[in-house]
């Protein structure tokens, strides 16, 4: 078997795991468990919360003790053990903690799995640059392919959603070990501080007014990432309660629906070097928020019927809002920083999006949602709700608008946004 293909698997399980339960942990939540809003939100934080601290912390394991495929492997083990607990878990209180204790341990496997594949194609003398993406390509394949398993096995309200997920991330953890080794490469030299290594030092580039504001935006934009595959699922499965929607595909498997979203992702990552080239950085970003605007509001007016042209587009629309602002985001990055503190930044951007605005977004949604938008009997108003995070994003595109200073450059631009700089 070529190196390929086994980095193209371990991609594909990687992202399997996580498609698995993401999307449809929602209407496990409501659907089946009745649970609060309140509390849900606090679940999707928990991916913030290990963002924050784990994936720096098991870099520095596999830097200086640790082989990266055994260190991956063992965390996927531990991550489908405790996958396998969720279903006995009675209380949302302790379903939170179990839920963070295993993004404690999946999270750091997304920066391991780079690495591990890094060195593996690196070691057979392959290009890492042109050989990567086409590889990377099946993690949102497998993403894919686990939401429409669980969605068409009629899984999405069930705890056998995390059952599939934690045999992925058993077969996937026992994988593994077969890989090629990558051991630590810096085992016999001078460790880094703690500092260092937890990315602390490029809080440094706060003091610069530009960096600054972008990272602010990156925080409350970071907020609004996670909120459509938190409630977009839960959101189709109330449609239930109305007859005339109840036997529609988008009610009966609302996942196969979101998964559009997914597939518009793979497409829109083909389109970034032709707008950033023509518009600049400000300007992608820019329509990253609008299209966040549009994801939004197109899905306070969708519904399974005469609107179901609303949801699909909105679900292709999530393409340019997650991509044009993350890839475009991580670029930015990298062409205003010093090669010194490059890793760094961009841990520092990773942390405000997927850290800090993740938590951010997903705790003050849930009690917002519970405290506003929800009666008494438990059912929510999801126009209302959805039209609010529309205004969320609306504010925030309006105000970087005028806040955020960057000119756009194109003869600059044509050389730091080429096809070869955005794959590496």
């Amino acid at each position: 078997m070529s190196i390929k293909l086994r980095l193209t698997i371990l991609s594909f399980l990687q992202f399997f795991i996580w498609g698995a339960w993401l999307i449809t942990i929602g209407a496990y939540w409501f659907q089946t468990k009745h649970w609060s809003g309140s509390q849900f939100g606090a679940i999707f934080s928990t991916m913030g919360i290990a963002s924050i601290f784990m994936p720096s912390l098991m870099g520095i394991v596999a830097d200086k003790w640790v082989n990266a495929e055994k260190l991956y492997g063992v965390l996927h083990l531990l991550g489908a053990g405790v996958l396998c607990t969720i279903p006995f878990v009675t209380d949302p209180g302790v379903f939170f903690w179990v839920i963070l204790l295993n993004m404690i341990f999946y999270m750091p496997t997304l920066a391991l799995s780079i690495a591990v594949s890094y060195s593996a194609l690196k070691s057979q003398g392959l290009d890492v640059v042109k050989d990567y993406p086409p590889i990377r390509v099946w993690g949102t394949i497998g993403f894919i392919v686990a939401m429409w398993t669980v969605t068409f096995l009629g899984f999405e309200k069930s705890a056998s959603q995390f059952y599939v997920a934690a045999g992925a991330a058993l077969v996937l953890g026992i994988y593994s070990f077969t890989l090629p080794k990558c051991p630590p490469p810096s085992r016999d030299t001078p460790g880094r501080t703690l500092v260092d290594a937890l990315g602390l030092k490029s809080f440094a580039l706060l003091r610069d007014r530009k960096l600054a504001t972008f990272f602010l935006f990156a925080l409350l934009l970071g907020a609004a990432l996670q909120l459509t595959n938190a409630y977009g699922d839960t959101f189709l499965h109330d449609f239930d309660q109305v007859p005339a929607y109840r036997d529609t595909l988008t009610v009966r498997h609302p996942a196969f629906i979101m998964s559009i979203s997914q597939i518009s992702e793979t497409l829109f990552i083909l389109a970034i070097p032709f707008f950033l080239r023509r518009f600049g950085i400000k300007q992608v970003m820019l329509f990253s928020m609008v299209a966040w605007v549009l994801r939004f509001g197109l899905f306070a007016y969708g519904d399974p019927g005469s609107n179901l042209w609303m949801i699909i587009t909105s679900c292709i629309v999530y393409g340019m809002a997650f991509d044009f602002f993350n890839i475009s985001g991580s670029l930015f990055v990298e062409t205003q920083t010093q090669p010194s503190i490059r890793a760094s930044a961009q841990g520092l951007f990773m942390m405000m999006t997927n850290g800090f605005g993740a938590v951010l977004g997903s705790s003050l949604s849930g009690v917002i949602i519970q405290q506003y938008f929800t009666d008494a009997s438990g059912h929510k108003d999801w126009h209302g709700i959805w039209l609010t995070f529309a205004a969320y994003a609306l504010a925030i595109a309006v105000l970087f608008v005028f806040i955020f200073k960057h000119k756009h450059e194109p003869q600059v631009a044509e050389n730091e946004y080429s096809e070869p700089a955005l794959a590496a």
